[in-house]
């Protein structure tokens, strides 16, 4: 495992000077900053587009990942992490996607998985995983997906009493090549309940599968997890607090759906990014623009502006966000429904504009690009075709909604596995 990363390491570098050409403003606006960050990002960007049509596990780039140090970066201090606060690591994840959304989505809930350990774990639990996920650079996996209930747990008395777990769970991002494994499944008694429980992913019983062949997050390994009587320790089910009772415990939700916000920029900014390059290095004008540069296009200008404005107006609103987040967070246990539900408005506001500006941005680059652009070996198109999947992961039409009730109503949502 590498060197954790100081906070001092991890801050932005300041605005670009007046003079800088627009790619550097680019980078340095919308950069999280450091050697760690910025070689992993280096190491991710050298193959994407070719692993990205390839698909499978990316077993290189997972282990820079780990080698990085930024794993346990949301492990709180009491337990030997850098507690990074939530903003910064969101800028991260931005950073990461913008060169690689697989790896990003990786890299992006991992920690989740620790802030489900944080939220939900007891003090034992807390310093067994979290402690564990510092000393020995655990790279945590999923099986949570809430609207599959296939799993199933099954109480035993005997060799002391446990649980025991079957059947399947689908989209388990991460799950392939992870230490740990956070589950959820019914509670078997009371159904209507979930049980989270974090056990080892080498565990007798546990059959990862390499099912995810969809057309975008490629290397995700988002595919299936099957449980053949899997043994679950009483003190590996998470609580108390566990999932219910405080308004904090239901900041997970709130967390995941950040991540995903990133992920839409970090898209949205790579497009961006690399149409920038290719039109200043391959871009032709018009045959009737009367200019000799594409650059010079007034077409192709304004282009740009339209796509550069959204893309600020989604990282306004995500910062913001982000920003709210952490303050909710810091209350801890005296964050109220109104404080909370007033933090996930805000969460909904930047995800709808930010997959508006990346759907339109990763899909528009190639107006300004050209047909010649198209070609499969610049791999453009992963942009857009990442953006596309991501933005399937749960209903927009609600997250409008539920903005649309609290301008009529002033009632703020209530929470639930995605709100």
């Amino acid at each position: 495992m590498g060197k954790i990363p100081k906070l001092s390491e991890l801050q932005q570098l300041p605005r670009a000077a007046a003079g800088s050409k627009p790619l550097h403003l680019v980078r340095r606006d919308f950069g999280a900053l450091t050697e760690a960050v910025e070689s992993t990002a280096a190491v991710l960007a050298l193959t994407a587009p070719e692993r990205d049509q390839r698909g499978g596990t990316a077993w290189a780039e997972r282990q820079a990942l780990r080698d990085s140090g930024l794993l346990p970066l949301a492990v709180p201090a009491a337990f030997g992490g850098p507690e990074a606060p939530w903003p910064l690591i969101y800028r991260i994840i931005r950073r990461f996607a913008e060169v690689d959304s697989s790896l990003a989505h990786l890299f992006g809930f991992q920690h989740l998985q620790v802030a489900s350990i944080i939220l939900f774990g007891n003090p034992e639990q807390k310093q067994q995983f979290l402690g564990k996920t510092v000393t020995e650079g655990w790279f945590w996996g999923n099986a949570t997906n809430g609207l599959d209930n296939r799993a199933s747990l099954i109480w035993r008395d005997d060799d002391g009493g446990y649980f025991e777990l079957n059947g399947t769970k689908s989209f388990c991002s991460g799950a392939t090549g992870s230490d740990m494994l956070n589950v959820t499944a019914p509670n078997p008694d009371k159904p209507a309940e979930r049980v989270f429980f974090s056990i080892p992913t080498n565990r007798a019983g546990i059959n990862i599968h390499d099912d995810w062949d969809n057309l975008g997050q490629r290397q995700t390994d988002s595919g299936s997890v099957t449980f053949d009587r899997v043994r679950v320790e009483r003190d590996e089910v998470l609580g108390p607090p566990g999932t219910t009772g405080t308004p904090r415990a239901t900041l997970r939700t709130l967390v995941s759906q950040l991540i995903l916000i990133e992920i839409y920029i970090g898209n949205a900014q790579g497009a961006l990014l690399n149409a920038w390059k290719y039109t200043h290095e391959q871009g032709r004008p018009w045959i009737s623009s009367g200019v000799e540069r594409a650059i010079d296009d007034p077409f192709t200008q304004q282009h740009y502006g339209d796509l550069w404005i959204a893309l600020r107006g989604a990282i306004a609103l995500a910062e913001a966000a982000a920003s709210q987040l952490q303050q909710a967070w810091e209350l801890g246990d005296a964050l109220t429904a109104e404080q909370r539900g007033t933090a996930a408005l805000a969460i909904y506001e930047a995800k709808i504009v930010a997959a508006r500006a990346a759907l339109e941005i990763t899909s528009k680059i190639f107006e300004v690009m050209g047909a010649r652009a198209t070609a499969t070996k610049y791999g453009f198109d992963r942009f857009w075709r990442n953006v596309r999947v991501h933005t399937l992961h749960d209903s927009l039409d609600y997250k409008l909604k539920d903005v649309g009730q609290w301008v009529l109503t002033g009632e703020v949502p209530e929470p639930s596995i995605y709100s």
